[in-house]
């Protein structure tokens, strides 16, 4: 049985992760740590250096509890995921990255939205690493949901979704690829046809490629 241990910054992830892994990844036991001070700290830029090191530290308690990976639920500190997958003996995954390389693969014009400014941010920077590595010229186009994520927080998930949707709808048409920064998002817009296939979230095809790397599936 495979052991994967989930960082997580918000309580509105570990339910649906853990789902998400069940079905993926069967006969898998799920380890989670959550810290949720870090969206916080991240947002004020408030002493980023000590959310390094405690994050970093999550991740060298789950090595000691035995996973055999560590997943970093939150795109915002997908930094201080690879650092740690640089100095630890387990991999240490980032949610967001299978999901910016097919953004990459799937066109051009790619628009990145996210409920914080915070995760914005690290998601454009990686989606462009990933075109700089695969040698794509590509245009990033980037849109902060206001509102939205405390729509989350005080418990109003409808009302979350309803303005990531509408603002994702209002410039679908013009985009070959729709990113959705956040694990939090990946229920929010619900399309059909051409347009669902435009939409990408980070949650299955990140727990996919952690799954393929395990030899888990």
């Amino acid at each position: 049985m495979k052991k994967i241990g989930i960082i997580h910054t918000t309580p509105a992830t570990i339910a649906s992760l853990n789902a998400l892994v069940k079905e993926k990844i069967p006969d898998t036991e799920v380890v989670n740590i959550l810290d949720d001070s870090i969206l916080g700290d991240m947002r004020e830029n408030h002493d980023v250096e000590f959310v390094r090191k405690r994050w970093i530290s999550y991740a060298e308690t789950l090595e000691k509890l035995g996973v055999d990976a560590v997943l970093s639920a939150c795109s915002t500190v997908g930094s201080f995921a690879e650092e740690a997958d640089r100095v630890l003996s387990i991999p240490i995954y980032r949610i967001d990255e299978a999901m910016c390389e097919k953004a990459v693969e799937s066109g051009r014009t790619i628009s990145v939205f996210a409920t914080l400014q915070s995760t914005l941010t690290p998601t454009v920077d990686l989606v462009r690493r990933k075109a700089k590595e695969a040698g794509k010229d590509v245009m990033v186009q980037t849109f902060l949901v206001e509102g939205a994520y405390s729509a989350l927080m005080e418990g109003n998930k409808e009302l979350h979704d309803r303005r990531i949707s509408e603002e994702v709808g209002a410039v679908i048409d013009r985009s070959d690829v729709v990113v959705l920064a956040q694990a939090s998002m990946a229920s929010a817009v619900r399309a059909e046809g051409d347009a669902a296939k435009k939409i990408l979230t980070s949650p299955v095809l990140g727990i996919e490629k952690l799954g393929r790397d395990l030899g888990a599936e």
